[in-house]
């Protein structure tokens, strides 16, 4: 009952930054948990963050604890993930994902709507 579309990616040196985006349809997003994940070539895809429905709390991995945030906007229909002191093993693809669940969770299988993706690189 939701679509998700993320957006942002690209291509990065070592170091820098980037924000990736996803845009949630409908009038329920703020009902719905909100994470994201990422997948590596060659490896299965990992929990990286979650928000509660309000924003008011979050959760991190520790891979990327202190360098990644998320937010959301419920007016907006969106969660964002910011992404600082990129390294290598960050490239990854990317997913949003949509959890109907009253408070936060790390776990994948919470999560019923997922994104397409979008595509991070991060060069040496």
């Amino acid at each position: 009952q939701v679509q998700l579309v993320e957006s942002g990616g690209g291509l990065v040196q070592d170091g820098d930054s980037l924000r990736v985006s996803c845009t949630a349809s409908g009038r329920a997003f703020s009902t719905y948990v909100m994470g994201w994940f990422r997948q590596a070539p060659g490896k299965e895809r990992e929990f990286i963050a979650t928000i509660s429905r309000s924003g008011s709390s979050t959760y991190y991995a520790n891979s990327v604890k202190g360098r990644f945030t998320i937010s959301r906007d419920n007016a907006k229909s969106t969660v964002s993930l910011q992404m600082n002191s990129l390294k290598s093993e960050d490239t990854a693809i990317y997913y949003c994902a949509a959890a109907q669940t009253p408070a936060f969770t790390s776990r994948q299988r919470d999560y019923a709507y997922w994104g397409q993706g979008t595509r991070v690189t991060v060069s040496s």
